[in-house]
């Protein structure tokens, strides 16, 4: 009866929490959530990963360099190389490398990284200041113009009332537009923000989204195209040889975020059709501790801790340290003993045996007035007889002391004769 009850107990039991699933099964509703990880690890660390892909996408052969050494063995014809990086660390013999690169049929695409110094009348671009190439912020562009614009104030105001009634006059004419493309397209953004490339045979703009506070001033007039916006100039294509030079103000554009925004991808097409691709992010490259201290900070710690411990384990005395004597315990023979060898050190040899000399003279003033008037030889008589040491013993003793440094041995020896005479007195 036991073993059915629980037979029956159990089955319930697998009943109820069947129906119970079943019921919470209805309930659910199934639903879809995006979880986004960001970009991945090598959109992360390469910028123009997208811009490579669009190449590739359109035919091109792409590469990348590593440093402008490997570039030694590109070949100039049907290439275009893009320096996208940093060139501060370019040397003049690489920027003339570039150069004669380029006019053997190259396409060196570059952008201006430095601002053009009037006091020093240089950028410290070598590879743009010799051809003329100078950058400057649209700030300074905007003080020129209103200088210019306050000079010429008065030549307008002298313009007769003829010529103002024969411009107010209607005219059959349409007035000529400020853009020969202007209206051809609709603008994606406001035109003064954007930088417009013309072309031939087309019939609108490009549009570019350039960084309006740059501007790029041909002072050579060595270039044959260029892109502006309202009123600054952005891009610029100069003839080299039987190569091409195009400077640009910024290559942001071109990196995974912008590269589809505006015409940014149509212009990277352009300016490498028919070409084979090689792209540089780096003319230069950090020094070993800097990639160090980039990829391994734990492993410098560590070492640097290292060092440190075994700095301060060298720099610890052999052997144990001698104990601080206690106050209490110290006696006057210690400080008797300390005195002497401090003068022994500051004053040395002679000055300690002439003090016992002059210890000994004043002993014999007071037992023999009269002493000091007496000669040398006399003085010594009377020190024996007032010992009864040997003529040999007084002279040992009382004799000048030479200026020579004694040996242990020697000045143990004076110091011996002269305690004895000393103590007989």
């Amino acid at each position: 009866m036991n073993r059915r009850l629980g037979f029956f107990l159990g089955a319930g039991l697998v009943l109820l929490l069947g129906l119970l699933g079943s019921y919470v099964l209805s309930q659910a509703t199934p639903y879809q959530e995006l979880v986004k990880h960001g970009p991945a690890p090598e959109a992360r660390a390469n910028p123009y990963l997208a811009a490579e892909h669009f190449l590739r996408q359109q035919g091109r052969k792409v590469q990348r360099a590593d440093s402008l050494q490997s570039l030694a063995q590109l070949p100039a014809a049907g290439q275009v190389l893009l320096i996208l990086g940093s060139r501060e660390q370019m040397t003049p013999k690489q920027s003339e490398r570039l150069l004669a690169w380029t006019r053997r049929g190259g396409h060196l695409l570059v952008v201006a990284e430095t601002l053009w110094d009037e006091d020093k009348n240089s950028s410290g671009d070598l590879l743009l200041d010799p051809l003329g190439i100078q950058q400057y912020m649209s700030d300074e562009l905007d003080e020129d113009s209103e200088s210019e614009s306050e000079a010429n104030a008065d030549t307008v105001e002298d313009t007769d009332e003829d010529d103002k009634a024969a411009e107010a006059a209607p005219s059959d004419q349409p007035a000529a537009a400020a853009s020969p493309k202007k209206d051809t397209k609709q603008d994606p953004a406001p035109a003064v923000d954007l930088t417009q490339l013309y072309l031939e045979n087309e019939d609108a703009p490009a549009y570019i989204d350039f960084d309006t506070d740059y501007h790029l001033f041909d002072s050579k007039d060595l270039a044959h195209a260029w892109a502006n916006s309202a009123d600054t100039t952005h891009m610029l294509q100069l003839s080299q040889g039987e190569g091409l030079l195009t400077v640009v103000t910024d290559s942001w554009i071109w990196q995974n975020a912008h590269i589809g925004d505006y015409d940014h991808a149509w212009l990277l097409w352009y300016l490498t059709q028919d070409r084979e691709v090689t792209l540089l992010y780096r003319a230069d490259h950090d020094d070993l501790f800097s990639l160090l201290l980039r990829h391994f900070p734990e492993a410098l710690l560590a070492l640097s801790l290292l060092l440190a411990a075994g700095l301060w384990a060298a720099g610890l005395r052999q052997g144990p340290l001698q104990p601080v004597p206690e106050r209490q315990r110290r006696q006057l023979q210690e400080h008797l003993r300390s005195s002497a060898d401090f003068l022994l050190r500051h004053a040395g040899q002679r000055h300690l045996l002439q003090a016992l000399q002059r210890d000994i003279q004043r002993r014999a003033r007071l037992r023999h007035p009269g002493f000091d008037r007496l000669g040398v030889a006399e003085q010594w008589q009377v020190l024996g007889r007032m010992t009864r040491l040997t003529p040999s013993a007084i002279s040992q003793a009382m004799r000048p002391i030479a200026d020579r440094r004694l040996s242990a041995s020697e000045f143990t020896r004076q110091v011996a004769h002269l305690q004895t005479l000393r103590n007989v007195l």
